[in-house]
């Protein structure tokens, strides 16, 4: 970012990774680029997902030599997280407003070397360098030193993508904590179907959202949407409960919720049943002209993060993926100039072949010394990459074994909560029938239950009396008294003449 400083640039390119989607911003405008395409006269910013990165705050004492902050955080964290000495980490950090008499405070940021090779593979195959790669929840320093956000105390911002979702807490204008969530629009949409019984196309569930959002047409898809987010805010509370617990918070005076497809219909009255805060909309004007209908809040923030001074943001950027330096300041560039500068004697002085000879040498050398160093990255790239798939093997044994034993319980939970639910269940509604059938007069040969997916749970009851209308009565009253819980059906009344009594199946469904 050094170098960006002092380079004028004409145009912003803010790039999403994960959903490889782009948007270019000249003179306050904004437009959604398609086909993206490196400019050398362009600045490129990208941000890091919540998931992608480990955060935690770390003290250092306040007699450590400035030169020596960063060695001395680098190697508390690498306790404090227990990280693996043999992996070269992506550490960044931001000092933090709190001290006091003997400690600092900061806000470490921790990023897998692995993790950046994966993320942005496929931008920088399109734009060839990022400048800058933010942690998202820094973009929102942004929303304060343009006075979007005017106010002081503490504001919680809660933002749903589609493959991840972030909850973050600034206090003073300044970040202090943030959380990755475990309801991105993925998790939400796999949770929903579980909820469903059946499995729905990932578009349609995001589309239902952005349209209908809590409110939905389909009963169904009502039902289970507001189990779903019932489930998610319980989540953000207890969040939100450690956060107000580590930091000493006594109130959240604002609570900013949005998603990359824009509001969804139904969340502030969430925020009031679970959180007990009245929320506002994560959907502010930046002062950029657009034609699309609406343009991902995390886009617009990184536009804004760009056009800001050093002086203003949190200056944390993990990008690997640095211009070169000025021609004449590459060492091919210092090469060229030397062997330039060679000829330009050699035709003054009669020296030209001892010229060429030693700029080939020199050539040589730094080409044998560039082969070694590349050499030894790449074996130590390979090493890493050895180790890591080693530990993911270790790691899905035991995950594997895991799932095995949380099926087997789950399964004698099953049987058990049967055992406790449905057959007190079966043994009241049987009563409850045993007297209609009294009242009417109808004998009960036998009863059957059956559960079945798509008839459901239901009784079929074998009917006998001396007279049909006793049967055809009792039929008349339970479909008057218990169409709200049962559905019934029955098909036929026959006569036996040898014992002159009448006999019929009743089925009843629960609904």
């Amino acid at each position: 970012m050094d170098k960006s400083k002092k380079q004028t640039f004409s145009s912003v390119l803010s790039i999403n990774p994960y959903n490889n989607s782009y948007y270019s911003g000249v003179s306050n405008r904004l437009a959604l680029e398609e086909s993206p395409a490196y400019a050398k006269d362009q600045f490129a910013i990208s941000f890091l997902n919540t998931k992608s990165f480990i955060t935690t705050t770390v003290d250092i004492s306040k007699n450590i030599p400035e030169e020596d902050v960063y060695d001395a955080l680098e190697n508390k964290v690498y306790e404090e997280l227990a990280l693996d000495m043999a992996v070269e980490y992506h550490v960044q950090f931001i000092e933090a407003p709190m001290t006091d008499e003997n400690n600092r405070f900061y806000h470490v940021f921790v990023v897998d070397p692995l993790t950046m090779e994966e993320e942005f593979a496929a931008s920088v195959e399109k734009v060839k360098y990022i400048d800058q790669i933010v942690p998202v929840p820094l973009l929102l320093k942004s929303l304060y030193q343009r006075e979007i956000i005017d106010e002081s105390g503490v504001h919680a911002f809660l933002y749903f993508q589609e493959n991840d979702a972030f909850f973050t807490l600034y206090q003073d204008q300044e970040f202090i904590y943030t959380k990755s969530l475990k309801f991105s629009f993925k998790q939400m949409h796999e949770r929903f179907c579980e909820l469903l019984g059946e499995q729905v196309d990932l578009k349609m569930f995001v589309q239902l959202l952005a349209e209908e959002g809590l409110s939905a047409s389909n009963t169904d898809y009502q039902k289970h949407l507001i189990k779903l987010f019932g489930e998610i805010f319980l989540h953000i509370n207890d969040v939100l409960t450690y956060a107000k617990r580590a930091f000493d918070i006594e109130k959240i005076d604002n609570v900013y919720i949005g998603s990359q497809i824009g509001a969804i219909s139904g969340l502030d009255e969430y925020s009031q049943t679970y959180l007990g805060l009245t929320s506002k909309p994560f959907d502010f004007d930046y002062g950029f002209e657009t034609e699309a209908w609406y343009v991902d809040q995390i886009h617009a923030l990184m536009q804004l993060y760009a056009q800001m001074s050093a002086a203003e943001r949190y200056e944390c950027n993990f990008t690997i993926y640095h211009r070169p330096p000025p021609f004449l300041k590459r060492k091919s560039g210092q090469l060229i100039a030397t062997i330039a500068a060679s000829a330009v004697i050699a035709l003054a002085y009669p020296v030209t072949y001892w010229s060429m000879d030693y700029a080939e040498s020199v050539h040589t050398q730094l080409l044998t010394k560039k082969y070694n160093e590349l050499h030894s990255i790449k074996v130590t790239r390979e090493a890493t990459i050895k180790l890591k798939l080693a530990e993911k093997d270790r790691v899905q044994k035991l995950l594997d074994a895991e799932k095995s034993e949380f099926d087997a319980r789950k399964e004698t939970l099953a049987k058990i909560r049967d055992v406790k639910v449905n057959y007190p269940m079966k043994a009241k509604a049987l009563t409850a029938f045993t007297a209609d059938f009294n009242k009417y007069g109808v004998n009960l040969d036998k009863i059957t239950y059956t559960e079945k997916e798509k008839e459901g749970k239901a009784f079929t009851f074998y009917l006998t009396a001396t007279h049909d209308k006793r049967i055809t009565a009792l039929l008349e009253y339970l479909t008057k008294a218990k169409t709200d819980k049962y559905r019934f059906t029955i098909e036929k009344i026959t006569y036996n003449a040898e014992n002159a009594r009448y006999y019929s199946e009743l089925k009843a469904v629960l609904r």
